[in-house]
């Protein structure tokens, strides 16, 4: 490995070690706010962020500016003959905290029409990657080439007022949101679809016109992404695709670069890119059974292999949900009007019985119930939307509803940059001697 390579590993397999001792014998001394588990353990749990659009309960899961997803199902405005809510209407009521009137949603569905040319070096950018480069890589190269069209960098370099910082951000932030329907359709058509674009239908509504440039234009599926890009839009500050474009932005970096920041996280394999995971173990589950409708009892003996061989079930667990994810039981609701026949959502209905006992019985899982990745692979599936590593991107689109509804809400309240204390694990241990002496 090369001697300063095998240093490192050397170093670092002793440090590890005397961590591990160090959490399991004194993780709960007080550093002040917080216990050293805490600090160590990615600062899980400790309040130290405001976000104002949405709040996560471990019981009754997210909530919208107070608001249920079964709430938002039925209150928030819908197109025409429609039954699911549509995002325009969301992303009002996470900017504003007021429930939107038809009205409302219109005007921010025909401002982000209006918004949504994409200048031609974006896809210049595009092209100039490998077609088998990872979507996510695609969409953030583009939300950092969607950068030079940034009214907040262009305001901050003439030198405007802290108060103007809000009405530079909001500005960009709905000129993004506009651009990423056709940023996210342009990637999917050219490494999926052999480059053959299809044109923007300024008549459609965001979802539904996202739903097209992509190439389906079945009804059930733009309701589909209605739903998803609603109920994928926020949850709460902590998660790290929020945290991320918080932070950066923090910094005073614009929109583009904050979001884009917020996007890489998406990207990682503990976050976005878990819903290509589980519908990845499914199919797995289904090959290996030899059938796609596997029993519950084959079912059980599978998820109890994949835990006897060190893995997890993917889709299964929360940071801090202690119940089924409300977002599961909205597509799952969903798929039992439109598709209770389909093969893929039977099978992830049957996983939902039969896995929380088992993942339960373990004694190590604090919460045993489906997050919202255990259902949309399956639904997506189902309409023909077969490429599971374009999932994230979709989850990206959506999720910048949130996190930039979070952003102008921080420069409107003026937030400061964001600067947590950090230490060393030599301090950590002079804090516990310091607290056995204390105590003795």
């Amino acid at each position: 490995m090369g001697y300063v390579k095998n240093r490192f590993k050397e170093v670092a397999d002793q440090l590890a070690a005397e961590i591990k001792t160090l959490l399991q014998e004194h993780g709960e001394t007080s550093l002040g706010e917080v216990t050293l588990a805490q600090a160590y353990q990615g600062a899980r749990g400790i309040p130290a962020l405001v976000t104002e659009t949405s709040l996560l309960d471990s019981n009754e899961g997210i909530r919208f500016r107070g608001y249920s997803i079964p709430e938002l199902r039925e209150k928030l405005p819908k197109v025409d003959g429609g039954i699911e809510p549509t995002p325009e209407g969301l992303f009002y009521l996470l900017l504003t905290g007021d429930m939107p009137t038809d009205e409302d949603a219109g005007h921010i569905s025909t401002t982000w029409a209006r918004r949504s040319h994409v200048p031609n070096h974006v896809f210049e950018v595009i092209e100039a990657l490998p077609v088998t480069t990872h979507p996510m890589t695609q969409f953030c190269a583009a939300i950092l080439a969607l950068q030079t069209e940034s009214k907040f960098a262009k305001a901050y370099a003439d030198g405007i007022s802290k108060k103007e910082y809000w009405d530079y951000t909001y500005e960009d932030a709905m000129t993004l949101i506009a651009r990423l329907p056709r940023v996210a359709a342009y990637i999917y058509r050219r490494k999926y679809k052999d480059g053959k674009h299809i044109q923007p239908d300024g008549m459609l509504d965001w979802s539904a016109n996202f739903a097209h440039m992509m190439g389906f234009d079945d009804n059930q599926f733009k309701e589909l992404m209605r739903l998803y890009l609603t109920i994928h839009s926020d949850h709460e500050g902590g998660n790290v695709s929020a945290h991320a474009t918080h932070l950066v932005g923090s910094a005073l970096s614009d929109p583009y670069l904050s979001f884009c920041a917020g996007m890489t996280g998406l990207a990682g394999p503990l976050h976005g890119l878990a819903n290509q995971e589980v519908i990845r173990w499914i199919e797995e589950l289904q090959a290996n059974l030899g059938t796609q409708e596997p029993t519950k009892e084959q079912i059980a003996e599978y998820i109890k292999k994949t835990l006897s061989e060190g893995k997890v079930v993917p889709g299964y667990g929360h940071a801090v949900l202690r119940k089924t994810d409300p977002r599961f039981v909205a597509q799952m609701e969903f798929a039992k009007k439109h598709c209770p026949d389909d093969a893929t959502v039977k099978t992830v209905w049957n996983v939902y019985e039969v896995a929380p006992p088992i993942l339960e019985s373990t004694g190590k899982i604090k919460n045993p119930w489906p997050n919202v990745d255990a259902h949309s692979g399956a639904l997506l599936k189902h309409y023909g939307l077969l490429e599971e590593d374009f999932y994230t991107v979709l989850f990206g689109v959506s999720r910048a509803l949130g996190v930039l509804a979070s952003l102008c809400w921080d420069r409107a309240l003026g937030f400061p940059i964001e600067r947590p204390k950090s230490f060393t694990t030599e301090w950590a241990k002079a804090q516990v001697a310091k607290a056995g002496k204390a105590t003795a």
